[in-house]
């Protein structure tokens, strides 16, 4: 009986528990103080990773959440907070609405992981800082990055000017001109914020969170739609030695764009398994759901998820199913193996040593797409179709390798392999294709 009532109040717990309801994205240079600066708001430091931890630079994706929360007896900036009592007259605050924050890498080789990130990014935080030349290669590869992926032309970013401790004020004012300059040579609105912070010692972090809930809204999303995430992250949370009678299945990470998952529903990943050319969409159980801020029975649109399935562990470990999309049975978009893209190409390649133009694109040339948070391999194979284009862009044909799960329209960057690393160069839009040969699930 008592386990009984111990399990009914967990349950309760559960049910009480809300998750984050907008993912906003922490970007910029590597050393800039990206994960500091979450540290600052979250009280959380976002690199778990071992190999994080020993080089101290952000590899994968970090992830932090908390409570953005106003007093109402202080005025602005000082009323914007993260504690539940006012640090400034200790009157009990109001909340505004609960942030994930999705701390992206910063070095060059990187790049990538940045993208899959970006995905699930409803808006970002740039990260420059106060002592470093503007702009640092990957200051610039980021931020054409999330203008390539449609979201620098929205408005909402907010610039935070870091490390202005170590800089007198002429210099953070040069610095803040210099900043300024480059936002508009990007294109990015003029009224941009550009706060100068101390994440190291929490200066204006109160100023930042205003900002954030002035300039970026939560996205308006519908939960009666079927259900749709992306993962970004999967684990395998078993311990070393752990008994093979009592393991966890594994779980997948992300965000859900449209719908809700509810605890016991089955749901399908797809692409699933590559065997030999042919694609095993996956079907498995939700077993639970977990936020930043505790556990779900039923997780809705916005926020970054963990979802613990029925999956061996074995293949969600060390992010195995990044890029899948899951979804109610039957009810995800198509797996294509060969897509008709209406491509468009940069002036110069974005995050390069030196000055390099883009060059077309040929036939047999393999490049870089990131769609959504999956990677793959596109090899143009000649021109495609351009009746699907709504433009005058050149449409070509790409045999991809994986196969990805995408909705016509989707838009993707393209990456090309420059000063052994790969570059962006461009963007496009996925207008039509083959499908793969779906095998039956076993």
């Amino acid at each position: 009986m008592a386990e009984k009532q111990e399990s009914n109040k967990k349950s309760r717990r559960g049910r009480r528990s809300s998750q984050p309801e907008i993912n906003i994205g922490m970007i910029g240079h590597v050393d800039h103080g990206k994960s500091s600066l979450v540290q600052a708001i979250t009280g959380k430091f976002p690199d778990t990773h071992s190999e994080e931890i020993r080089r101290g630079i952000s590899i994968r994706l970090g992830y932090a959440a908390t409570e953005f929360r106003a007093c109402p007896s202080c005025p602005a900036p000082q009323k914007y907070t993260t504690e539940k009592k006012c640090p400034h007259c200790g009157t009990t605050t109001k909340l505004l609405r609960r942030v994930s924050f999705v701390d992206s890498p910063g070095h060059k080789s990187l790049m990538t992981t940045m993208l899959s990130g970006a995905a699930i990014m409803d808006g970002v935080v740039l990260v420059i800082a106060a002592n470093e030349p503007v702009p640092m290669p990957q200051t610039r590869e980021h931020l054409m990055a999330i203008k390539i992926l449609g979201l620098a032309g929205t408005g909402r970013i907010v610039v935070a000017q870091n490390k202005v401790e170590l800089v007198s004020e002429e210099e953070a004012i040069k610095n803040y001109k210099a900043i300024k300059k480059f936002l508009l040579e990007y294109g990015v609105r003029e009224d941009v914020p550009i706060i100068p912070i101390s994440a190291a010692n929490k200066v204006n972090i109160d100023v930042i969170i205003q900002a954030i809930e002035e300039r970026i809204p939560t996205p308006e999303r519908d939960p009666n739609l079927p259900p749709l995430m992306h993962v970004a992250r999967s684990f395998d949370i078993n311990k070393p030695g752990h008994s093979p009678l009592k393991l966890y299945g594994g779980v997948v990470g992300g965000s859900l764009l449209q719908g809700t998952f509810t605890v016991g529903q089955e749901i399908e990943l797809r692409p699933g398994f590559n065997r030999k050319g042919k694609i095993y969409p996956i079907r498995t159980k939700i077993m639970s759901i977990r936020s930043e801020l505790g556990n779900l029975t039923t997780a809705r649109p916005g926020g970054l998820i963990g979802i613990a399935t029925e999956l061996d562990p074995s293949i969600t470990k060390s992010d195995g199913m990044v890029g899948q999309i899951v979804g109610l049975p039957d009810q995800l978009p198509p797996v294509w193996s060969i897509i008709d893209a209406e491509v468009h190409l940069l002036e110069n390649v974005v995050g390069a040593e030196q000055e390099i133009k883009v060059a077309a694109i040929t036939t047999g040339e393999s490049l870089l797409f990131n769609i959504g948070t999956a990677r793959c391999i596109g090899t143009c194979i000649g021109k495609g179709s351009a009746t699907a284009s709504t433009s005058d862009a050149p449409v070509l044909r790409f045999r991809l390798q994986p196969p990805i799960c995408a909705e016509k329209g989707t838009r993707f960057a393209i990456s090309r392999r420059v000063e052994k690393r790969f570059g962006l160069i461009g963007y496009g839009f996925l207008v039509d294709g083959q499908l793969a040969n779906l095998e039956e699930y076993r």
